[in-house]
C-alpha cells in the first residue's frame, strides 16, 4: 500500500489513517497525514513530523517524548528538525543530575570520613534515590509488568535493594550496615550516564540536519507579466519560472529555461566536481548556483524534491534494523534473567548485599543495545552526505557480503545517451520509425527521434502505440503499421525496411569502477536488451567477467535467481522500469539515481550520481559499518561477560561498577560516531 502523498510503501497495521469519502487512506508519517487533512496535493514537510520513537525499537512511535515500553530509553523525534526546541528528556536529567550529585558529594564524604549518622545519610540519599532516580524506577516498574526486563529493571532492582535495605537499618533493624552512599551514587553515575549519552544521540541526527539546511527558505518567482518577488519555498508550486542568482540555493527540483551556470552538487551527490548547467538541464533542490545567472521551471516541489526525498529515505534507514541486531536482542532477553539469578546466587552464597548490587549494576546491557542502531544511524546519515542513499540497514549489510555484482548496460556502464551513427535505410523508414519513438522515454527512442530532427524531417502524429520492454514499439504511421524491434530493426507493414545503428559511449568513470570491484574479487555480470555485438564490444572493453545479451525483463531476474541458486551473494545495479523485477530478486538492489522512480522504489541503496563508482563507495560504507557494530558487540559482551563474575566474588564496589556501566554505554556510542568522519573515498580506482 503506498501514501497517497509521498508514494511511499506503508503499514496499514502501524501507520496513521484518514478517511476521505468513505476511503480509508493510509500514511507513512503524520507529517503526510497532516498535509493529505489540509487538502489534496498540499506539500508534505520536508522534516519533522512531530511523533517520536525508540532508536533501538522503531516499531515504538508515539506522539510525545516518554521512554520505550521495551527497553525503557528515552524516545527521540522521528525525524530531525531545524527548529530550535529544547529536548525536554536532557533537560529533565540534567536537572535530576546536577541537585542528585550535589547531595551526593557530601554524602560520599561523610560516609567516608565516618561523620554522618544514619538519619542524615537518609535525608541527604532520599532525595536523589526516591527523586532523581525516579524515571529509572517507574521504566523498570513498566519493564515488569510488561514482562520486558531491560537495563532500567537492573538500575532500579540495584540502586532500590540497596536504598530500602539502608531505610530497615535506620528505623527498624539498626544493628544492620548502612548502603546509602552506593543507592545514591550509583543513582548520580546513571544519571550522568543518561545525560551523556542524550548528548551523544543528539549527534546522530547530524546527516539529517546538513541536509535540511540545504533547503533554501525563499525564492525569487517570475509573474506572467515578468515582475519578480519573493516567495517562502513552499508556496512554489509546479510550473512556477524561478530566478536563481550566482551564490543563491537552487529551491526546487526543476529545469533550466534561460542562462547557463556552474552548479555545485557535491552536497547532494558527494561529487565535489561543479556541473555545467545550460538551457533544458535539470537542477536539484539545495544545490549552490557558483557562477552565472539561470531561470528555471519548478518541476518538482515540496516533499517531491529530490532532497525531501534524500531526508525521508535516511530518516527511514536509520530506524530500520540490521539482522545482526538480532544477536543483541536474543542475548539482552536472556541476560537480564540470568543477572538476577546471579545476583541472588550472589546474595545468597556471600552474604553480601553490596556484592549482589555490584553484580546487578555492572551487568546492565544498555551497551550491548546501543551497539547496532548507534552505528546504523550514523552510517546512513554518511552515506546520505556521500551521495548513498540506503532504504534499510539490512541492505547495507548484506553489501558487505555480496561476491557478484549484476549491471545493466545502458545508463549504468554507459552514458544513457545513444546517438544514431548510421541508417541502412531511407529517411522515410527513420521519420515513421522517429514518430513512433517519440512516445517512448527509452534513451534509444531519444537518439532515434534526434536523428529525424537533426534531418529535418517532418514527425507525424501515430495511434495505437504499444510498448513492450525489452521488445519494442509498435504503432499505426500513416496508415501503416510500424514496428521498432530489438536490434533496432523498422519493420513496415511486416516488411524489414531498415536497421538503426546507434553508439552508447561508455561513462568515463566506469573502468575504475569495474577495476575497484574487481580488487574486492566481485564478478561482475552485464545484462542489456541489447544486440549480443554491442553488449560484447562494451564488455570487451571493460573486461566484463559475464555477459548476456538481447534478455527481457523477466530473464534478467530469472538469471539473478539463477546465480543466487549457486549460492552466491548477489547486487544488482538498474536505472531504469525493465531492471525493478530484478532489483527486487537480488540480495541488494542499487539504483541509480539518474534513473526512473520506479527502479529507485525497487532498491534498498540508490546510487543520487548515478556512478558505478558509488557502488565501491558503498562497499566501503558497508564495510566499516558491520566492523564498528562487531566492535561495538564486541566490546559489550566482552564487558558484561568479564565485569559479572569480578563483582560476584568482591572485587568490584558498586559505585565502580555503576561508573563502569555509564563509561560502556559512551564508549559504545563514540566508537559509532567515528563513522561520521570516514572518508568515502578511499577506494583505489
Amino acid at each position: 500500500m503506498k501514501d497517497p502523498i509521498c508514494g511511499m510503501s506503508v503499514n496499514p497495521e502501524k501507520a496513521p489513517s484518514s478517511v476521505r469519502d468513505g476511503v480509508t487512506y493510509y500514511f507513512c508519517c503524520l507529517g503526510c497525514k497532516r498535509a493529505f487533512d489540509g487538502g489534496e496535493g498540499a506539500a508534505a514537510p520536508l522534516s519533522d513530523d512531530g511523533s517520536y520513537t525508540c532508536p533501538m525499537h522503531p516499531d515504538v512511535v508515539r506522539d510525545k517524548p516518554g521512554a520505550c515500553p521495551i527497553c525503557g530509553m528515552a524516545l527521540e523525534p522521528r525525524t530531525a528538525s531545524l527548529d530550535d526546541r529544547p529536548n525536554e528528556e536532557l533537560i529533565d536529567m540534567q536537572r535530576r543530575f546536577v541537585i542528585s550529585a550535589i547531595l551526593t558529594v557530601p554524602l560520599l564524604a561523610g560516609a567516608m570520613s565516618m561523620r554522618f549518622g544514619a538519619l542524615v545519610q537518609f535525608l541527604l540519599a532520599a532525595p536523589v534515590v526516591l527523586w532523581g532516580g525516579a524515571p529509572f524506577f517507574a521504566r523498570g516498574f513498566t519493564s515488569v509488568i510488561t514482562r520486558r526486563l531491560n537495563m532500567f529493571t537492573l538500575i532500579a532492582l540495584g540502586s532500590g535493594t540497596a536504598f530500602g535495605f539502608s531505610v530497615v537499618a535506620t528505623f527498624i533493624a539498626r544493628d544492620l550496615p548502612l548502603y546509602y552512599e552506593p543507592a545514591a551514587v550509583i543513582t548520580t553515575l546513571v544519571l550522568l550516564g543518561q545525560v551523556l549519552e542524550l548528548r551523544a544521540r543528539e549527534r546522530t541526527s547530524h546527516a539529517i540536519k546538513s541536509l535540511l539546511r540545504l533547503a533554501p527558505k525563499s525564492a525569487r518567482v517570475i509573474d506572467e507579466d515578468g515582475s519578480e518577488r519573493d516567495v517562502s519555498v513552499d508556496d512554489i508550486t509546479r510550473g512556477m519560472r524561478i530566478r536563481v542568482r550566482p551564490g543563491e540555493r537552487v529551491p526546487v527540483d526543476g529545469v533550466v529555461d534561460e542562462g547557463t551556470c556552474v552548479i555545485d552538487e557535491s552536497m547532494i551527490t558527494g561529487e565535489p566536481m561543479p556541473v555545467e548547467k545550460s538551457e533544458g538541464s535539470k537542477v536539484t533542490a539545495g544545490t549552490v548556483n557558483t557562477n552565472g545567472a539561470i531561470v528555471m521551471r519548478a518541476e518538482r516541489v515540496g516533499a517531491d524534491t529530490l532532497l525531501a526525498q534524500i531526508v525521508r529515505m535516511v530518516g527511514d534507514a536509520q530506524r530500520s534494523r540490521a539482522k545482526i541486531q538480532r544477536l543483541a536482542d536474543v542475548v539482552s532477553a536472556w541476560f537480564v534473567p540470568a543477572v538476577i539469578v546471579v545476583a541472588t546466587a550472589t546474595l545468597i552464597l556471600s552474604h553480601s548485599l553490596v556484592n549482589a548490587v555490584a553484580v546487578v549494576i555492572i551487568a546492565c546491557p544498555c551497551a550491548l543495545g546501543l551497539a547496532t542502531p548507534m552505528s546504523v544511524m550514523v552510517a546512513t546519515g554518511r552515506g546520505a552526505l556521500g551521495g548513498i542513499l540506503v532504504r534499510d540497514a539490512e541492505a547495507l549489510e548484506m553489501l558487505a557480503k555480496i561476491d557478484v555484482i549484476v549491471v545493466d548496460k545502458t545508463g549504468t556502464l554507459t552514458e544513457g545517451k545513444p546517438k544514431v551513427v548510421s541508417i541502412e535505410g531511407d529517411d522515410e523508414a527513420l521519420r515513421l520509425a522517429a514518430s513512433v519513438e517519440r512516445w517512448s522515454e527509452h534513451p534509444l527512442a531519444t537518439a532515434i527521434v534526434d536523428a529525424a530532427n537533426e534531418r529535418g524531417l517532418t514527425l507525424a502524429n501515430a495511434t495505437n502505440v504499444e510498448t513492450t520492454p525489452g521488445i519494442g514499439v509498435r504503432g499505426i504511421v500513416d496508415g501503416k503499421e510500424v514496428v521498432v524491434g530489438r536490434g533496432i530493426v523498422v519493420t513496415i507493414d511486416g516488411k524489414p525496411s531498415a536497421k538503426i545503428v546507434v553508439d552508447d559511449p561508455i561513462k568515463s568513470t566506469t573502468p575504475d569502477a569495474v577495476r575497484a570491484l574487481h580488487a574486492k574479487k566481485i564478478r561482475v555480470v552485464m545484462l542489456t536488451g541489447d544486440a549480443r555485438a554491442a553488449a560484447e564490444n562494451v564488455a570487451k572493453q571493460l573486461a566484463i567477467d559475464e555477459v548476456h545479451a538481447e534478455v527481457l525483463p523477466a530473464e534478467k531476474e530469472a538469471i539473478v535467481r539463477r546465480l543466487q541458486s549457486e549460492g552466491h551473494r548477489v547486487a544488482m545495479a538498474g536505472d531504469g522500469v525493465n531492471d525493478a523485477p530484478a532489483l527486487s530478486r537480488a540480495d541488494v538492489g542499487i539504483a541509480m539515481g539518474t534513473g526512473t522512480d520506479v527502479a529507485i522504489e525497487s532498491a534498498g541503496i540508490t546510487l543520487v550520481k548515478g556512478d558505478l563508482r558509488g557502488i565501491a563507495r558503498a562497499r566501503l560504507l558497508s564495510e566499516a559499518m558491520m566492523r564498528n557494530i562487531k566492535q561495538n558487540l564486541f566490546f559489550a559482551l566482552v564487558y558484561n561477560l568479564a565485569a559479572v563474575p569480578v563483582a560476584a566474588i568482591g572485587l568490584l564496589n558498586p559505585m565502580i561498577a555503576s561508573a563502569a556501566m555509564t563509561f560502556s554505554s559512551i564508549t559504545v556510542i563514540a566508537n559509532a560516531l567515528r563513522l561520521r568522519g570516514m572518508k568515502l573515498d578511499n577506494v583505489r580506482f
